[in-house]
């Protein structure tokens, strides 16, 4: 999947900017990344309820192996495939994983001291 395809998935969600990312490609918009391509397959960001919407939608968590062979998930859910075929589903889950995505972000984000 190249960056042409993404594109014509997500036309509907609006435009979707790539970055390499370990092997993959990172999705972004807005400047937040959302999602992840591994294996030409669309991974999505998820929170508990959202990756449970996906898992009863066929979707598969994106997991990789340590070397010590634990598996490790991180929170991103693949792209239904039902979705593939659908861009107004695409976008719609896209804009769920962004909006996930911007909570995470928010959250991580360091606070500024009000000392000095």
């Amino acid at each position: 999947m190249d960056e042409a395809d993404i594109a014509a998935l997500f036309a509907a969600f609006g435009p979707v900017r790539t970055r390499r990312l370990f092997g993959g490609l990172g999705l972004y918009a807005d400047g937040v990344m959302f999602g992840l391509v591994v294996d030409a397959r669309i991974y999505l960001k998820t929170d508990a309820a959202f990756a449970a919407d996906l898992a009863a939608a066929g979707a598969e968590p994106f997991t990789y192996s340590r070397k010590d062979g634990r598996q490790v998930s991180v929170g991103y859910w693949s792209l239904p495939e039902p979705a593939l075929d659908d861009g107004e589903l695409a976008a719609a889950l896209a804009h769920r994983a962004l909006a996930i995505a911007r909570v995470a972000g928010a959250a991580a984000a360091p606070r500024r001291s009000s000392r000095r």
